[in-house]
């Protein structure tokens, strides 16, 4: 299991144990936590379940796709660190990960 927190715009924190093979966004909503909708399930095809990857973890999540920079598009706040959080596969090296939810997403 990998432990990731996610940090609602509010600060609120959600420190969740995830099974790798899941993706962050699976991992916020088995576990209800408010802010990742993942309206298309996974799929890419939207982008409520944008995430800020905090700056020290920003090169293990890996790179960007093509469609991922294309679903960011309708995003709001996009930052460097900006990520779909369906896009970003969870393994052991991830454990400790902390992604932050935009303020748009509350």
């Amino acid at each position: 299991m990998a432990k990731i927190t996610y940090i609602e715009h509010d600060g609120t924190e959600h420190a969740i144990d995830v099974k790798p093979g899941l993706s962050v966004m699976e991992g916020a909503v088995k576990n209800n936590v408010p802010g990742i909708d993942a309206d298309c399930g996974g799929a890419c095809a939207c982008a409520t379940c944008h995430v800020y990857v905090d700056d020290a973890w920003v090169a293990k999540t890996g790179e960007k796709t093509a469609m991922e920079e294309s679903m960011l598009d309708f995003a709001e706040g996009v930052e460097a660190n900006s990520r779909l959080s369906c896009q970003i596969k969870v393994t052991d090296d991830l454990n400790g990960l902390i992604v932050r939810l935009p303020e748009s997403q509350h």
